[in-house]
């Protein structure tokens, strides 16, 4: 598929101009954000922006209602959050959070900070778009279906195989040779798009995949592996290999307040942005554990997997998005807080198993806001592009001029 325009994907140093301000998104490679970073974040979210840090489907960062870029620009470059002017919107990294601290084959956070250190070191790896998505998948398969176009997936502790568009090439590589690889594979991505700039995934160059793995030049066995989004989003207590203590926490509809993150960051642990638009605060003893849980529950953090928060995402919508046509997260929040969310096995208006063949828009009933009752994972949306939507089996409700239209589950 090809685009008429380039890429026009935000970042700290090109904003995007919302219908409610300027939007800022700052690249978080691997997810990992230390004590100084997070407290950075949350004072440019009071000064300089709505007061909330809006967490991302890869794991990076937002903030809306910009006042002054220019001052962002200098508190992001002072705490190691913008290392580059030139390669700033193509530092996408997704790593498996819980690498190295609980499970996995292999610790691909050590990888991180190499592959990102690779793309700044290449000047002409700032010509990727801002869409580029790399994946770093320790085994356990939480992130090798996140729809990568580059991406590596533990098969040992010292093998990876590589994955393009999301496919496994059946390339196996070792873990000394993984970022080169992936380097490598960018540049080809490159090699392949051409002068094309409305490229802007690999999968929207025919045969991108087939024809990059050809470049890499690389031998390829016959074992193909299969993946398929997770959804299950680490939360709550989980004790890590090492003795010490993690905590999954939840953040309503992704948006985490200044003043939480302040709270989070005086913990002084090292916190892990999730591509579920949760957070993972590690290395903590099981005393101190206990503590942040009785001081961040009451303030709206997450603590428990079975909150029916986490069956819910939204988009942007009203005042954010102009294509919005109402105030989606203030209707999902109400049906959140009526009890119109159910759980995954609850009873519901039109909750089914996958539809193979989903009915049209003109078999589906509009309903109203408060009508509408939803059981399982879903997503709200102010238009019909459902901007933010989760990868997985999701049910859709969408907004239209006179309601929501309401679909079943689909991948």
């Amino acid at each position: 598929m090809t685009r008429r325009v380039p890429d026009s994907c935000p970042g700290v140093l090109r904003l995007h101009e919302a219908a409610d301000g300027p939007l800022a998104r700052i690249r978080v490679p691997g997810g990992r954000v230390e004590r100084g970073q997070l407290q950075v974040l949350a004072e440019a979210a009071r000064e300089l922006g709505d007061g909330n840090i809006e967490l991302t489907s890869r794991g990076n960062v937002q903030l809306r209602q910009v006042r002054d870029a220019g001052a962002l620009t200098g508190l992001l470059e002072a705490a190691g959050l913008l290392p580059s002017h030139t390669h700033e919107r193509v530092r996408n990294i997704v790593a498996s959070p819980l690498s190295g601290r609980i499970g996995g084959s292999a610790n691909v956070h050590e990888l991180v900070p190499v592959l990102d250190a690779g793309l700044l070191a290449a000047p002409r790896l700032a010509e990727l778009p801002g869409r580029v998505l790399f994946t770093l998948d320790d085994g356990r398969g939480d992130v090798s279906g996140l729809n990568a176009d580059i991406g590596v997936h533990a098969t040992g502790t010292d093998e990876f195989a590589l994955l393009l568009a999301r496919r496994d090439t059946g390339i196996r590589v070792s873990a000394a040779d993984a970022v080169d690889v992936m380097l490598a594979a960018a540049h080809g991505f490159l090699d392949l798009r051409g002068d094309d700039a409305g490229q802007w995934r690999l999968h929207d160059i025919e045969g991108g995949a087939e024809r990059l793995a050809d470049l890499l030049a690389l031998n390829r066995g016959a074992d193909r592996l299969e993946f398929t989004a997770a959804q299950d989003i680490p939360i709550g207590w989980l004790d890590q290999d090492n003795g010490l203590v993690s905590l999954g926490a939840g953040v309503r509809l992704g948006s985490l307040p200044a003043r939480t993150a302040e709270f989070i960051a005086a913990i002084e642990r090292p916190v892990f942005i999730t591509p579920w638009r949760s957070l993972v605060i590690t290395d903590m003893d099981e005393w101190t554990a206990e503590q942040v849980v009785r001081v961040l529950a009451p303030m709206d953090l997450i603590f428990d997997a079975n909150s029916l928060w986490l069956q819910v995402s939204a988009c942007a919508g009203r005042p954010g998005c102009a294509k919005s046509l109402t105030d989606v997260r203030t209707d999902v929040t109400a049906a959140v807080e009526s009890g119109r969310v159910l759980p995954a096995d609850g009873a519901a208006p039109h909750a089914s198993a996958v539809a193979s063949n989903p009915p049209t828009h003109q078999d589906i009933p509009i309903r109203a806001a408060d009508e509408v009752t939803v059981a399982g994972r879903q997503h709200w949306s102010g238009c019909d592009r459902r901007c933010g939507r989760p990868r997985g089996s999701v049910t859709d409700v969408v907004a239209t001029d006179s309601g929501y239209r309401q679909s079943p589950p689909t991948p």
